[in-house]
This record gives structure tokens, sequence and C-alpha cells, in this order.
């Protein structure tokens, strides 16, 4: 024997497993699931986003009849946090959670120019890659002394550099860039940071080394490119003799090849005017004969 029995539902109760699906910058995916089991009506759901640094409240109102709902909240600041509460439009039992979206990325190719008393701290516009940076927002710079171990506001710019002067000798530097923090120090970027070993060298773990890396590939490469042009230019040039004094004694010893002895005959050297036997020797001349010359 058995029995069915259905429970009657309670529009009192909190939505369940409310949690964040994804997070971007600007928007942030969340998930719930109804109150009760297969719900057989649409029901209203109040999903209230408090914005825990400008201390504002946005109300989104949210109809489903699925067990399990996901809305994504829009129009949210990079760095942002919230809280978020999700309902019964009957404000029932609530359910929470915090959120923080994701902050504006960190400045590309920050690099330090020495100078005679001072340096340069350059960068790349954070407007390139990120289309919620406005220029106007500016950026922030730090600096860290590791040796007294202390880190230090720098200042604001709107531009692309920055200007750091009364360093001192011997101590070693970190430099981190980042977008303005707004509302107090609350809404800040994701910094990139640069080392600077110590004033007067120059140096730079971070960014000089793998430079230096590529400069001397540029220089070996082309070099190593010209010694197996040449060598296989000089290898040519050998072949090509070796081939042509080849064929000149092969033409040379047929030339003197003796089908009936079988062997190739060569002077000694002793008949090379053979040519000329048969002209009269000239023995000399009187010296009361002119000598005329044609």
């Amino acid at each position: 024997d058995y029995v069915v029995v259905k429970m009657i539902p309670d529009n009192r109760l909190p939505p369940r497993h409310l949690h964040a699906v994804h997070t971007g910058k600007t928007f942030a995916v969340i998930k719930w699931e109804s109150p009760y089991d297969s719900p057989d009506q649409d029901m209203l759901y109040a999903v209230a986003v408090k914005d825990l640094v400008r201390k504002t409240d946005k109300i989104y109102k949210v109809k489903s009849r699925n067990s399990t709902v996901e809305y994504t909240i829009k129009k949210l600041e990079p760095g942002g946090k919230y809280h978020v509460i999700v309902q019964l439009g009957n404000m029932s039992k609530e359910s929470s959670m915090k959120i923080n979206t994701v902050p504006l990325s960190a400045p590309d190719a920050l690099k330090i120019i020495t100078e005679n008393d001072h340096i340069l701290l350059f960068w790349k516009s954070l407007a390139l890659k990120e289309s919620n940076f406005n220029e106007s927002r500016g950026y922030e710079i730090h600096m860290f002394d590791s040796l007294m171990n202390i880190t230090a506001y720098l200042g604001n710019t709107t531009e692309n550099f920055f200007k750091v002067s009364n360093l001192k000798i011997g101590h070693n530097y970190s430099f981190s860039v980042q977008a303005r923090c707004l509302y107090g120090g609350q809404m800040c970027g994701e910094p990139a940071t640069l080392l600077y070993d110590e004033l007067g060298t120059g140096k730079d773990d971070s960014a000089t080394k793998p430079g230096q890396a590529t400069d001397v590939a540029a220089i070996v490469v082309p070099v190593l490119f010209l010694l197996l042009v040449t060598l296989g230019v000089g290898f040519v040039v050998l072949y090509m003799r070796h081939r042509r004094l080849q064929n000149s004694f092969t033409a040379f010893a047929n030339s003197h090849y003796s089908s009936r002895l079988g062997s190739a005959i060569f002077s000694s050297g002793d008949d090379l005017g053979d040519e000329d036997d048969e002209a009269p020797m000239i023995t000399g001349f009187s010296d009361d004969v002119p000598m005329v010359i044609a």
C-alpha cells in the first residue's frame, strides 16, 4: 500500500543555492533555485543590488516558472563591490551574497628611462585595451623602497609618463602604475609593477634583460647567416676550380696519349722549341753590316 502526499507550497521560503556563475568587469551572472521544486505558476523575484562603494541601491524584477533561474546583472563598474539580495516579490525570506567585479587591467609596456638627476616612467594608454577606461580618470603611481621597507604614493597623472626625482643612491625601488582609484581608494585598477635596481645603473630586471637578449639575437643571427653564405660560396668556388683543373689535366693527358704505346708521352722540356727547328739559326752580326729593323 502507498499514499501520495502533496506538500502545500510555502511562498515565504527564500530562494535556494544563490551563487555567482560568472563575474566580469561590468556584469555578473547569478543563479538560484526556486523556494520549492516544480513551481506550477510564474514566480516573481526581486533582485536588489546594493553598491557598497557608492552607497546606492537598484532593484530588478525577474519572473520565471523554472526551478532554476539565471539572471545577468548589468551596468556594474570595474573593481566594484556589491551586495546582492534575491527574494520573492511578496517580501519573503531572502538569500544574499557579495560580488566583486573584475578590476581594470594593468597598463602595458611599463618602461624606465634614466636621465641625469631623475627617471621617467612610460607606459601604453590603458584606453587602447579597456573600453571602460577614460583618460580623464588618469593613473596613480606608487613607489616601494625595499631598503627602507616603505611604500609611498607619488601622485597621479592623465598623461602616459611620470617624472620621479630625489632617488637615493644604493636604494632599490619598485614602481607601480594603475588606473586611478575612485571613491576613497576602493575602486582601483590592477597595477603594473617594474623593478629599478639603483640610481645611476639604469638596470631593469623585468624589462631591460629581455630587450638585451633581443638585441644580441638581432646581431648574432645576421652574422651567422653571412658566415654560412660565405662558406657556401667558398665551397662552390673550390669545387669549380677542382673541376676545371681536372678537365684541363684530362684534356692535356689525352692530347699526349699514344695509342701505339698505350700510354701518355710528356716532354722533358729540352724539345720545347721543336716547331722552330727548321728556321735558320742566327749566329751573330758583323760590326760593318748595318742592321735594319722593319
